[in-house]
């Protein structure tokens, strides 16, 4: 799920500030502490080789972020994809890889455990 800055609706309105409020954007059931993270990817970037071996050979754990310059998409295990550009707010569930189409900077928030298996195989795999 992604969200354009424009398109997300304005709660607050008032001289020297606006606040703007998306409800019900992912669900966080179920887990624990989270962690913040920001990355950088070169364009062409895909990670989803490094993902192999990985249930269902995808990242399981969920985000949520902010693309602050670039576009990155979502390559989703049902076979779908979603691009998100800079200013997007994104959501991405469980079960996708990313694919960096220019040269890209997002902020994220993932679960700590669950993102962190994650990075701990992806490390492994470009070490070995």
């Amino acid at each position: 799920m992604r969200i354009a800055k424009e398109d997300i609706p304005v709660r607050i309105d008032v001289p020297g500030a606006k606040a703007r409020q998306q409800t019900e954007f992912g669900d966080v059931t179920g887990y624990g502490k989270m962690g913040a993270e920001y990355f950088s990817f070169g364009a062409g970037t895909d990670i989803t080789e490094l993902l192999h071996g990985l249930e269902g050979d995808s990242c399981q754990s969920p985000h949520w972020g902010y693309v602050v310059d670039g576009e990155i998409t979502a390559l989703y295990s049902n076979g779908s994809e979603e691009t998100s550009r800079s200013g997007d707010l994104f959501y991405w569930p469980p079960g996708h890889s990313v694919r960096a189409e220019k040269d890209t900077d997002i902020v994220m928030f993932s679960p700590q455990h669950e993102h962190g298996v994650v990075i701990d195989h992806i490390r492994h795999q470009v070490s070995g």
